[in-house]
This record gives C-alpha cells, structure tokens and sequence, in this order.
C-alpha cells in the first residue's frame, strides 16, 4: 500500500475510471443493433460475449422454481433475514403527499407518486449476487412501482445464477431475463418484441454496462453511473489491526481497481494493519485481485491527529467509510460526505452489504459529495399541485404581469388578466 503523510491527495484525480473511445463506439454499436433488430441482436450478442445460445430471452416459473432447488437452505435463510431487513429500513423512508389551504382560497401541495416500470440489472456470468436483486428491487417495490423487471446475464450452463432467481422469487419478481452487459441495457431502455421497456434502470455493472446507462441516459432515468468500490477507514490504537485488515480486504476482492484506504494518525498501527493485510493474501481466494488492488490503489494516510483524519475522509467522499474508534459518535457529526458509514469496532463493511437493511448500492468516485445510496425515493417522482381562487389571483394578478412584462412573456401577462377582467366566473 502506498503510504502518504503529507496530506497529498493528487491520487484522487486519478480515480474515475476512463473508458477508451474504442469501449464507447462498441458500446453505441450495440445499443443502435438492439433498437434495430430486437430479440435478434439480445440472442446474438448473448452467443457471441457469454457463450450461450438461448432458446428463450424470458426466465419461466418452473426454471425459476427448479434453480431454487439448488439453493442451500442456510443461503434461502439469509436472503430471507436480508429481504426483510431491507423492506423494513425502506419502508421508513417512504415519504407522503401534502397539501395545505390558506384562507384567501388558494391550495398548495405536492403529491408522491411512484414510478410506472424499473429494470433492474443484476452482475453475473461468473459470478452470483443475489444481494444486489435484493438491494435494487425492494426500494422500488415499497416505493408502489407495479413493474419491476429483473435483467442478468446467463452463465456457461445457459441459466442465471440459482441464488439471484432465489432472491428474485423470495420478493415476488417473476418478470426475469437472461441478457447481459450493454445489450440488456439497450433491451431496457428501447425495448423489443420480448422485453418491453421501462422507465429507469438501476444496479451496478460492468465498464460496458456503465457505459450504455450513460448512451442511454435522457431516453430512460438510471441510478448512477457506479465506479471501482471504495472504503476508507478511520482508525485510532483502540482499533483490532487484523479486522481492519480484513476490512480493507473484502473491498479490495471486488476489482483490480477497487480503493481500500486506511487513514489513522498512528504510524505504529499503521505498520500492524500493513502487515495483517500481506498476512491475510496469502490464503484469500481471491488474493491476486485484491492484491492487485493493494499494491496499485492502496493507501495508508498517517494524519496528526482525528480531526485531520475525517478532514481527509470528507475530501475522498468514500462509499464506504468505518469509524474503527474508540469514540465513533464523536466523529458522525463532523462526517460530510460518505455513502454507507458504519460505527464502531463490530459494524464491518460486509454487515452492510447484506444483513443490516441500508442500501448497498451507493455513490463512488467522490459522488457522495453530491449524491445519496439507493433508496425509495429513487423510484418516487413529486408533482406540484396549485389551487388558486377568483380573490387570491386578484391579490397577486398584477404583479404576475409585470413579473411577466419585465421577461418579455406578453402572453403569461395577458393569460391572467384575461381572469382578472371579471368576464366570466369558473371558481
């Protein structure tokens, strides 16, 4: 890991991953074949990038059922402890339409209304994640969207992964298709014979996949555009090395590129951390990706003191972020910007991803300067409802007008004295 002591954070302007225009132009390519041609283009982009020739792009009730089948029980367990978990952090953030009369007749308010249609994209090939179904589909389903579309690439054997279809079925999605990468969000967004499109995709995804939600973006809504996964870590002497190690670990297993980050004003827990962290590689499975992220993205900050740490952490904007400290409630309100923070010796990153009931899918690349993790009201849109009597446009009709006359909008000034002339009467 690389170690910084001067404050120097120039690292950060290398951290958005930059795609090549060769990426982008294959990217555009595919997106222009499926709006063409369809289920055609969805079957052959499956053939030629996943290796499998589909007979049918929908996954059926009864292949759903017969995967389900071979989903240990202890896994149909924890998906069930983590669905409901997350319905229940969700629900609390469910917010309400309003309205509010004033006595000179006029009716200002706001109604709440979900979204009609949400796809939901899910990473697979080799691998299985049937905690981003769970993540993406919840908040949607509490938020009242009455279509929601679950999309993931099939693996070798020509079937999405048997944990993602238990999770699907689990929280009662039964609209499932078995395409990948920049074609499924083409599928999403334009539609064709089979898949009809929705009105926002949401769950992360590879380079191709990120890059086709930016192409698409305008036509359809999307969450983010999610980089390499992040943590940073506060952390004093009252800190286990060994479990910040670990912590630092299991985010730098996701990518070659994901950034672990210690920042602490102890040199010597520093050196301890350092040295769990090349002790603990040695027999993680996944030890030359998270290695590889160590070694090139990796970083030790040594700071003054805790003040100058969270100073540090509030310019990364990490997406995760672990106040391993004596006194993590010190810290929270000073904390600015962070996706996911987690308090204390015992609340390690992976609690988050799956168990706790907050969302995981959340800003990188700085963006939690700016942006929130997933959640309910990103399936909710908000309409301005405005109620105005015959008396109350009285009050305010003449300084519409001149409000209107000074922008050179003649007709939004004769709009309302045509009301003021008394000519006719609608209240």
């Amino acid at each position: 890991m690389e170690w910084i002591e001067n404050g120097d954070l120039a690292f950060l302007k290398e951290r958005k991953v930059e795609a090549k225009e060769e990426a982008r132009l294959s990217v555009r390519t595919i997106i222009e074949r499926v709006k063409k041609e369809g289920d055609a283009a969805l079957h052959f982009y499956t053939k030629q990038f996943d290796g499998v020739t589909l007979d049918q792009l929908k996954v059926s009730a009864a292949a759903v059922e017969a995967a389900c089948a071979h989903v240990p029980d202890e896994v149909k367990a924890a998906i069930k402890l983590s669905a409901k978990n997350i319905r229940a952090f969700h629900e609390k953030q469910m917010p309400a339409s309003w309205m509010e009369n004033t006595e000179d007749g006029v009716t200002l308010g706001q109604q709440v209304t979900a979204l009609d249609s949400v796809g939901v994209y899910v990473p697979g090939g080799t691998a299985c994640y049937p905690s981003s179904v769970l993540m993406g589909a919840i908040p949607a389903l509490v938020a009242g969207v009455t279509r929601v579309v679950l999309i993931s690439p099939p693996q070798k054997n020509g079937q999405i992964a048997a944990g993602v279809l238990a999770a699907a079925q689990e929280i009662g999605l039964t609209e499932i298709y078995q395409v990948g990468g920049a074609q499924a969000i083409a599928a999403l967004a334009y539609g064709t014979e089979t898949i009809r499109p929705v009105d926002k995709i949401v769950g992360p995804g590879n380079l191709y996949v990120m890059l086709a939600k930016k192409e698409v973006f305008g036509d359809v809504a999307i969450d983010s555009l999610a980089g390499p996964s992040e943590i940073a870590v506060i952390a004093d002497e009252s800190a286990n090395p060994a479990w910040v190690a670990a912590d630092l670990l299991s985010q730098a297993e996701h990518d070659r590129l994901s950034m672990p980050v210690l920042v602490t004003p102890s040199q010597v827990f520093a050196e301890k951390v350092e040295e769990e962290v090349e002790k603990q590689l040695r027999d993680l499975p996944r030890k030359a990706i998270a290695g590889s992220a160590i070694k090139s993205v990796g970083k030790i900050i040594r700071t003054a003191d805790l003040d100058e740490s969270v100073a540090i952490v509030n310019q990364i904007a990490p997406e995760h972020l672990e106040l391993a400290v004596a006194d993590p409630d010190a810290l929270l309100p000073k904390i600015r910007h962070a996706g996911a923070i987690f308090l204390g010796m015992y609340s390690s990153e992976p609690v988050g991803d799956y168990v706790a009931g907050p969302n995981h899918i959340i800003p990188t690349n700085g963006s939690a300067r700016y942006a929130s993790p997933l959640g309910v009201e990103s399936f909710l849109k908000r309409s301005s409802v405005i109620r105005y009597s015959a008396d109350a446009l009285r009050e305010v009709g003449a300084a519409i007008a001149a409000f209107a006359r000074y922008e050179g909008l003649e007709g939004h000034a004769r709009a309302v004295e045509q009301r003021l002339k008394g000519e006719a009467k609608h209240d």
